[in-house]
């Protein structure tokens, strides 16, 4: 089994629970940063690659920022995500707007600021047209769902046909030509088949069939391709046994299909981008807690201060999360443990079954890999109230990017007239 250890030492992390108590996801700056340089530099070859963050991952004003800084875009899904972009000072093609069963409004707010929007199914083309007045964009991206089974090297890693997203080779194929009588000129392709993939040529096989059909619209259609966005899905290793994604390899297998199928068509100034939310951040992430709790019934149990609603992936996907000890990484797993929270759900678990270091209570824990859809996925069961998030700078000096919510914040929508708890929502008014 191979070794997996926090990006923060314990006395970091006890002099950042002195002011803001546990639980708390920290993310390391350092690492937001190479992550995103090292994507860029797979995929450099291409001029003009974008990556576009899916800010749903990790909807942080000063993560978004950290990553524009790096030359990132914004992948949105509804206006309030593009609101996020737009205070980061992320605009125009920058944006992607890429969503399903989208709200007019969105589309409105998605012009205004200049964004790409992408279409998920053939009835947008009237939805967009309606919404914008008749006044479409000069592009608009199409988001394909080629059907079938989607396989990379370790075999089977999606079912297109059993995603909600996307629409067929031939509605796109209607799209383009809908669209063009309407006077787009230009067309993005987008295609998201798979989460969490850790074989590296799922990106090089999408590619290849995204080129393909771009080869395909100009050749039927007169439609020009100038944008192949790959989306996310690549996956990161949870496990300590985990491979990592190597993510030059990815982008050389990408070069390869576009050497073969893209530009021996004339359409070798194809623009690539992807959306990567999870292999970004998950490992520059972590989630905080401390014990609080020692139970041994049928099981031994450490109960913790974090629960499901700082992270809910254990509990929703039974998704594995390693976990350290702080304080006892070199230590042998001795013990047995169910790492558990307070929810009135049984499924509030971090780990079942995990072999740690022995642990009592007092001793901090770090769950690994929750820095994509942990925070972000937060919600209130049981009134339980969301963590704060901790920024650590590459200077070790740590800030803080999110306050932890407030019995105030819980109860600031029953703050209206006449209402009987708008005491509870301000009280110190």
């Amino acid at each position: 089994m191979g070794e997996k250890l926090p990006f923060v030492t314990k006395d970091q992390l006890e002099h950042a629970a002195a002011t803001w108590p546990t639980p708390f996801h920290v993310y390391s700056e350092r690492l937001i940063r190479e992550r995103a340089r090292a994507l860029v530099a797979a995929f450099s070859w291409n001029p003009g690659f974008t990556e576009y963050f899916a800010v749903k991952a990790t909807p942080n004003p000063t993560i978004v920022s950290i990553l524009a800084e790096e030359g990132c875009g914004c992948d949105c899904a509804t206006a309030t995500e593009l609101a996020i972009a737009s205070a980061c000072g992320v605009r125009g093609g920058r944006i992607m707007l890429s969503s399903n069963d989208t709200p007019d409004e969105d589309y409105r707010r998605a012009r205004e600021l200049g964004a790409i929007i992408n279409l998920d199914s053939l009835d947008m083309v009237d939805c967009l047209a309606r919404a914008l007045g008749g006044e479409l964009p000069p592009m608009v991206c199409l988001r394909v769902n080629p059907g079938g089974d989607f396989t990379a090297s370790n075999g089977i890693i999606g079912e297109p046909a059993d995603s909600k997203f996307g629409m067929t080779v031939g509605q796109a194929l209607e799209a383009a030509r809908r669209l063009s009588g309407m006077g787009v000129a230009e067309f993005g392709l987008h295609a998201f088949l798979a989460s969490n993939a850790q074989a590296e040529d799922y990106y090089p096989r999408l590619s290849r069939m995204l080129f393909g059909l771009a080869v395909r619209l100009w050749r039927e259609l007169g439609a020009r391709v100038r944008l192949v966005d790959l989306s996310g899905g690549i996956g990161v290793d949870y496990r300590p046994e985990d491979v990592p994604v190597d993510i030059a390899a990815v982008g050389a297998g990408v070069r390869g299909a576009y050497e073969e199928v893209l530009v021996p068509a004339g359409l070798g100034d194809v623009v690539l981008a992807a959306e990567l939310g999870r292999w970004m951040l998950a490992p520059a992430g972590g989630l905080v807690t401390r014990v609080i709790h020692e139970k041994v019934t049928y099981r031994d149990y450490l109960g913790v201060d974090a629960c499901a609603s700082n992270l809910m992936r254990p509990a929703v996907y039974g998704a594995y999360h390693h976990i350290t000890v702080m304080g006892r990484e070199a230590e042998p797993a001795t013990r047995r443990y169910n790492v558990v929270g307070r929810l009135c759900e049984n499924s509030d678990q971090f780990a079942r079954d995990r072999m740690l270091p022995e642990a009592h209570v007092g001793d901090l824990l770090f769950i690994h890999d929750a820095g994509a859809h942990g925070h972000s996925m937060g919600y209130n069961y049981n009134g339980t109230l969301r963590s704060a998030e901790l920024l650590l700078r590459e200077d070790g000096s740590f800030e803080l990017i999110r306050r932890a919510e407030t019995p105030g914040d819980y109860f600031a929508t029953l703050d209206f007239p006449g209402s009987r708890f708008s005491a509870l929502a301000r009280p110190e008014g």
